[in-house]
């Protein structure tokens, strides 16, 4: 009988230790999978870093500086720089590499996207037909602008204006705006400019310096300077609202011209995502341009 109570002891105090070192075996393994799922659902987030380069139009200067100032902001390890050659070099930069993003006040045409070039719309653009501030003409019709520009119209009193020859102010070859303006107005390759000048601000000052003078240049450019005025066209203001309306005719995009089958970096990704959003259309209107982004 005592052997058997010693055995039942010796066979209770067994089960007790399995049991002990069964409960403490499991525990790790429970604990570690609830410790990976804990990490997992929370990644750290990316930092970006680099340089973003953008190439082209000067008419977009605003705009193009307001985008970079707000994600220069947000993102303190970017720098994006903005090179002001003109449409037709900025598109030639993205078309060979040696910049991220080309930036075009006009359309690319047939051939550029043949080449490989895919343009964006970021914004409409209303161009401005200007003339100096103490010009009596107020509104020009667009087969007016023809006239003045191609040499039928060679002085002022022909389109209701005070006495005086016209000197017609133009840009280079190669501007997206002068592109849109001659493309709109059907002056294409028949304009006969007093001058031919390289910039929207050359432009905006030599009209202002010449009392007989008439050119033309971005709205987001022309709003708030002095010396010139915008005149109406067709009876129409150039402002945003006659440009998102379609009502003003003389308008035209602002692009962005990207390479196909080039991948952008994160960061220039990441710009061109901005610039492109809804989160960026209050600076483009601030800038004096019509955001389409819905």
């Amino acid at each position: 009988m005592k052997k058997r109570i010693l055995t039942l002891l010796s066979l209770a105090m067994t089960a007790a230790v399995l049991t002990a070192c069964g409960s403490n075996g499991s525990a790790p393994a429970a604990s570690t999978p609830a410790a990976s799922n804990t990490g997992s659902s929370q990644p750290a987030a990316v930092e970006l870093s680099g340089t973003v380069s953008t190439n082209g139009s000067t008419s977009m200067e605003k705009v193009i500086g307001a985008i970079n100032e707000q994600f220069m902001t947000d993102n303190k390890g970017v720098t994006v720089t903005y090179d002001a050659t003109g449409s037709g070099t900025g598109i030639e930069a993205a078309s060979n590499g040696t910049c991220d993003i080309g930036l075009s006040s006009r359309a690319l045409k047939d051939e550029e996207k043949a080449n490989g070039l895919t343009g964006t719309t970021l914004a409409l653009d209303g161009i401005a037909v200007i003339v100096n501030a103490g010009s009596t003409v107020e509104d020009l019709t667009v087969d007016q602008i023809y006239d003045i520009f191609t040499g039928a119209a060679s002085d002022w009193s022909a389109v209701g204006g005070n006495a005086g020859e016209i000197a017609c102010i133009g840009r280079e070859a190669g501007s997206g705006t002068r592109d849109g303006f001659e493309s709109i107005t059907g002056t294409k390759d028949a304009c006969k400019l007093a001058q031919e000048l390289t910039s929207t601000g050359a432009v905006i000052e030599a009209v202002k310096n010449n009392p007989n003078a008439i050119g033309y240049a971005s709205l987001s450019s022309v709003e708030g300077q002095t010396g010139i005025k915008a005149v109406t066209v067709e009876g129409v203001a150039c402002s945003e609202a006659t440009v998102l309306d379609g009502s003003y005719v003389i308008q035209r995009p602002f692009v962005l011209v990207t390479k196909d089958g080039a991948a952008l970096s994160d960061a220039a990704q990441a710009w061109f995502d901005f610039a492109t959003s809804s989160a960026a259309n209050e600076l483009i209107k601030a800038a004096g341009a019509v955001p389409v982004a819905k």
